[in-house]
């Protein structure tokens, strides 16, 4: 599903990926791990097309290629890929002028051109689902941490994307606002309808554990593990 190919990245003088090369499968749960610093956010950046790399290339299904280059992707190819792949953000990232409901349409809508109230019908079902149906009329502001995280996992789910992004999704909350969004991510991730590859950077990786199809571990920018759980040698997933 996705395929990235010796992704280098730069900032400035720092290189913050050196050459990574990972694999995920259609449906697959992966999990990326590593200490600060380690890249771990920045390739997902890089898949989404947030941000320019120096050499490599990335790939999402047969259709949608980014390689490394100065200048940026064509617009319609971003457009392509951020149909095809969703991202959840640390701080939500929802348009605080719009309900819950609001935000979750503002994909089928703006991005899929569908109808108002086919979005709608949309919105509603995946509200439900992240256990906010009452909070449909509720602006961010309104929402506590968790209920606006997982606002933000419908909103990504609401354009039917091949693979969703997780970027530390709930480094930004308590352990019981934490707890209430691991438990819709790992609904989705064991629900066989569900055929979204899931990519899941965080630094709790216990529930990881639980979930992941595949791990991934970086460390100064480079794969040292990728792999199944029970295959990772002694002391990598700790």
């Amino acid at each position: 599903m996705i395929r990235v190919s010796n992704l280098v990245k730069d900032h400035g003088p720092a290189r913050i990926l050196d050459g990574v090369s990972v694999t995920f499968g259609k449906g697959q749960v992966v999990g990326i791990v590593g200490p600060s610093g380690s890249g771990k956010s920045t390739l997902l950046r890089c898949i989404n097309g947030l941000e320019q790399f120096q050499a490599g290339e990335v790939a999402v299904g047969d259709t949608i290629t980014l390689t490394g280059s100065p200048t940026p992707p064509p617009k319609t190819t971003l457009l392509r890929l951020r149909r095809a792949v969703g991202m959840v953000f640390q701080q939500f990232n929802l348009f605080p002028h719009m309900t819950a409901l609001g935000n979750i349409m503002s994909g089928p809508v703006y991005a899929l051109g569908k109808a108002r109230a086919e979005a709608e019908a949309i919105a509603r079902r995946l509200l439900d689902r992240v256990g906010l149906a009452d909070r449909a009329a509720a602006k961010p502001a309104q929402l506590s941490g968790g209920q606006q995280q997982r606002v933000a996992i419908a909103r990504a789910l609401a354009v039917n994307p091949a693979a969703i992004l997780f970027d530390e999704p709930t480094s930004a909350l308590d352990p019981k606002m934490s707890a209430e969004v691991m438990r819709v991510i790992d609904d989705l991730a064991n629900d066989e309808q569900v055929q979204t590859t899931m990519v899941i950077v965080s630094h709790d990786i216990r529930p990881l554990l639980r979930i992941a199809d595949v791990m991934v571990v970086l460390e100064r920018g480079q794969v040292i593990y990728s792999g199944t759980v029970n295959d990772a040698p002694p002391g990598y997933l700790e």
